[in-house]
């Protein structure tokens, strides 16, 4: 293997990695603005917010045959108090963005999703922030990040312990009546203390309940289950108590206004993070002091028709996106609207004087216009004036027009003319806003584009080498050139090229990331100008031997057999039909008159692995006596291929008695885990269902059975069917363990068809080649100096390696089962909340089938002699190929699903191509590394 090829390459794949997230998803915030708040007094003194988390819209608001409600409070307030609608989240639907949106008034971006739950990875201003006192109860992994960093330590957050967000309990409401209890406990208190009692009764101070126990019960039972149902009514009791508390300690002063909503909704196999409508729809019920009451429906029903399921249809609906609700609350309460906010406050809740309305909106306006600003002048001093575009609809001229004709609407009493201009001016500001955060994104993506082309033809010349195209007659002498198509002449052009770059970059004082994507196309397109003698080889190889019409087949089958991927990432039942495709392939080869059984057994694994993607994404409906039949056929399967004559003859020839029995222990050892993960598996489901919670005994044996799997492939005989065996049957119970449904049987599947592919490739080869029952992993380092170069036919064996890696994911899972977490899965190794770690488990059970079919990959270099680095160097451009598909396809514009999707298929390619460089050298260590230490254990 080419080290400073692997190097290099895995740079520039982490330099396209990281490209699309700077580029479309850099942090929206800016700092230096000033606060702008409502100049009129405020309608309420303080605000309560209860944010019942995962709450689905239609599980809070809807009712049965009786019309009857399970959260009465709320609907009688719905009905004769106060106004409701929908609070349309964004993707991703997470709790952390979620609360970010409702609190700040933005939507956060990814980059600081991904750096921390319980502390604030960026400086962001928020309502609590600008209150003079806010006391928060909940949830540890929500409270601290927007206590910390306020100034004067005035947000007070009191939270229970990560551990009580059991996943495994019985129930989890407890983390909701804990909430209520403390609330209740401090307003007992604030009754006899006076400095609390006096801190309390001052205006702009908020009370935040943090209610999880109807996001973590749904993610435990589902939220149809009696336990999410049931949380819902503890939810509505425990609020209808605070209320009337609340409303008894201030003896109803008619001060107090009162927000309840969500933060996310949740699917009906209890998942959230993607954009289904039960994840994005979250209820809004809003009352109390500056609150509207009921109002009859408008003209414009809702096309949804969402009010009359839930027997609404007599009240007016309000929706709002997530983030005004932040700036209903700033406007109710009369503080500071956030800094980075970019939500409108949703006049149609207010029950104030047009001048209040007219004056909220118009400090809106400005508060948005001042981010504007901000970044306008940010953009201006980072670009050459020759080369700046401003926002020609929000000039500075226009800016200051527009205040001044706002406030002089108002000062005249014209509030109508005056809400409709600061409406105008802030959909102006946001769009500007959005004109100058991708202000650089299209030089930059141009940029990338040109990169990825020039690396995939610098990946062709490197292919071309590896084959018997390249003839040195071809080759022109370079000192015959003119000076500009010499060496020193290409050196010196892309040099000079890379300084104007530089120099331009440096004078705008821009970023070094764009040092890097700017210079990147440079430096590859120096390295392919230098190699361009190697198309020029092609072309005469191709014209020489009339491949001219093949070539132009080969290269229009193989953009159709990628597609045929592509497509399979919107619609994961395509792989299907692809792999239909290649289990028929092998009728057309000589393999039907040599080998038919062999054919046979490839096209009904194909066809059985075929059926997977058909069937729902893994996660939807938990089905334990699928993982049990799985682990069941998996252990005859292991005894009957132990005793195979082939494994059992050449693990008995090369080892001595000793270590024969060794190798009889290791075995049983194996099929003894594999027995033991079916009855933690059991065990688990069955402790699940009675809600008795997840057993110590039981976890320390599940995280003892995944540290087993890592270590018992490395201790058996490097003999190749022995090895291979050895992993699968190894990798199995863990995988067993993190299994809900039909993985365990996706796994049995996949692993026949490897096993087959193996056979199939060997015997594909026309010339003499070892049997495969002779061969072993520890000869595959002698086998450099003798293999082969590329052929025609390798193509095709590096599309089947692709194709079964992307159906290693796909084949269970989709984008969103990505995006969507299900605790259910982790359930066997721990049951409280730990983000990380419960991610760090899902994504092994991700990687094991990669690793399967990477380990695989080895054994086709090892039966077929060739270099590991030829046939991967296919794999890496075809991989690249997809990337740059996607990368055309990343979009900024439409529904916040399709943003996502479209980058998240960008992303799950390039992490394909990445891990793919650690996955060689991990499977290269299962495959080639033993632990053995006596010789005895490999041939003599």
């Amino acid at each position: 293997m080419n080290w400073t090829l692997v190097i290099g390459g895995l740079a520039v794949h982490l330099i396209f990695f990281y490209s699309i997230f700077d580029i479309y998803f850099t942090s929206p915030l800016v700092h230096g603005m000033t606060p702008h708040a409502t100049a009129l007094p405020p309608p309420a003194r303080r605000l309560i917010l209860f944010v019942m988390d995962g709450c689905r819209a239609d599980k809070l608001l809807e009712v049965d045959d009786k019309l009857h409600s399970r959260a009465p409070f709320l609907r009688n307030i719905v009905k004769k108090k106060g106004a409701w609608g929908i609070s349309h989240t964004h993707v991703p639907t997470e709790s952390r963005p979620g609360h970010v949106a409702l609190i700040a008034g933005f939507y956060e971006d990814v980059s600081a999703v991904a750096k921390g739950w319980k502390e604030n990875p960026v400086e962001f201003d928020s309502v609590f922030n600008e209150s003079r006192h806010t006391w928060s109860w909940g949830s540890p992994d929500i409270l601290p990040m927007f206590a910390k960093g306020a100034h004067d330590g005035h947000v007070h957050a009191h939270s229970y312990t990560s551990d009580a967000e059991d996943f495994g309990g019985a129930d989890s409401s407890k983390l909701d009546t804990w909430v209520f209890d403390r609330v209740k406990e401090f307003l007992s208190e604030a009754k006899h203390n006076m400095t609390l009692r006096e801190m309390f009764k001052q205006d702009k101070v908020i009370l935040f309940l943090h209610l999880l126990g109807i996001d973590t019960n749904g993610h435990a039972h589902k939220p149809y289950s009696h336990e999410y149902l049931e949380n819902i009514v503890i939810a509505d009791a425990g609020i209808q108590e605070i209320h009337g508390l609340i409303e008894d300690f201030f003896e109803h002063d008619g001060q107090t206004a009162y927000i309840a909503t969500s933060d996310h909704g949740m699917t009906n196999w209890g998942s959230h993070g993607a954009g289904h409508t039960s994840e994005t729809l979250t209820p809004l019920v809003a009352w109390g002091a500056g609150v509207r009451g009921p109002q009859p429906p408008g003209n414009h029903p809702y096309p949804d028709g969402y009010e009359k399921e839930w027997h609404l249809s007599d009240l007016k609906r309000t929706d709002v996106n997530q983030a005004d609700v932040a700036a209903l609350m700033a406007s109710l309460i009369g503080v500071p609207f956030p800094l980075n906010c970019v939500g409108t406050v949703p006049l149609d809740f207010l029950n104030t004087t047009d001048q209040f309305k007219a004056e909220a909106i118009f400090a809106n306006a400005e508060e948005i216009l001042a981010q504007f600003v901000v970044k306008m002048h940010q953009k201006r001093s980072t670009t050459l004036s020759v080369f700046f575009t401003p926002f020609k609809p929000l000039t500075p001229s226009i800016q200051v027009d527009r205040l001044r004709q706002t406030h002089r609407l108002i000062q005249q009493q014209h509030y109508k003319e005056a809400i409709s201009q600061s409406v105008e001016t802030i959909e102006l500001a946001l769009l500007g806003l959005t004109y100058y955060h991708t202000y650089h994104r299209l030089v930059l993506g141009f940029c990338i584009a040109m990169a990825f082309i020039g690396w995939i033809s610098f990946l062709v010349t490197l292919i071309l080498q590896h084959t018997l195209i390249i003839q040195p007659r071809h080759n022109l002498d370079l000192q015959q050139r003119g000076f500009w198509r010499s060496e020193k002449g290409i050196r010196l052009a892309f040099t000079l090229l890379g300084v104007i770059v530089v120099s331009l970059l440096y004078i705008q004082s821009q970023v070094l990331t764009h040092y890097l994507y700017c210079l990147l196309p440079i430096v590859i397109w120096h390295k392919v100008v230098q190699r361009a003698d190697v198309f020029v080889d092609l072309y005469y190889y191709v014209v020489d031997h009339g491949y001219v019409k093949r070539t132009i087949v080969a290269v229009l089958m193989g953009v159709c057999g990628l597609e045929i991927i592509i497509l399979g990432f919107f619609w994961r039942q395509l792989l299907s039909v692809g792999l239909l495709g290649i289990a028929l392939w092998p009728l057309s080869t000589h393999l039907m008159q040599s080998n038919r059984p062999l054919v046979l057994r490839w096209i009904f694994s194909c066809l059985v692995l075929g059926v997977f993607p058909l069937l729902p994404v893994v996660g939807r409906q938990p089905n334990y006596n699928l993982v049990y039949l799985a682990g069941i056929l998996a252990f005859i399967l292991a005894l009957f291929l132990f005793t195979r004559p082939e494994i059992l003859t050449h693990n008995k020839r090369t080892t001595s008695e000793t270590s024969f029995s060794q190798w009889h222990l290791h075995t049983l050892l194996q099929l003894f885990v594999l027995l033991l993960a079916i009855f933690i598996t059991w065990w688990t489901a069955v402790s699940r269902q009675a809600k008795q919670g997840l057993s110590a005994v039981s976890q320390f044996i599940s995280w003892a059975i995944l540290a087993t799997s890592l270590v018992l492939p490395l201790v058996s005989s490097s003999h190749m069917y022995t090895r291979l065996l050895s992993i699968a049957v190894s990798f199995l119970p863990p995988f067993l363990l993190l299994s809900t449904a039909h993985e365990g049987l996706f796994y049995l599947a996949l692993s026949t068809v490897l096993v087959i592919w193996i056979q199939l490739e060997h015997d594909l080869q026309t010339r003499k080649l070892q049997r495969l029952s002779t061969l072993w992993f520890s000869d595959s380092l002698s086998l450099v100096a003798d293999c082969r170069k590329l052929e025609f036919n390798d193509i095709q064996c590096a599309y089947v390696f692709l194709y079964l890696l992307l159906t290693a994911f796909f084949g269970t899972g989709n984008i969103a089962s990505i995006n969507s977490f299900d605790p259910a899965s982790v359930l066997s190794f721990l049951t409280v909340f730990s983000p990380f770690t419960m991610a760090a488990l899902m994504m092994w059970k991700i990687i094991v089938p990669f690793l399967l079919v990477t380990c695989a990959f080895n054994a086709v270099h090892l039966s077929i002699n060739v270099p590991t680095q030829s046939l991967f160097l296919l794999v890496l451009l075809m991989s690249d190929y997809m990337a740059i598909h996607f990368f055309f396809l990343v979009k900024d514009y439409g529904s916040w699903l399709d943003i996502g999707t479209s980058i998240s298929h960008y992303v799950i390619v390039m992490v394909t191509i990445l891990i793919l460089f650690a996955l060689l050298s991990l499977s290269r260590v299962f495959t080639n590394f033993s632990l053995r230490v006596s010789r005895k254990w490999h041939r003599q």
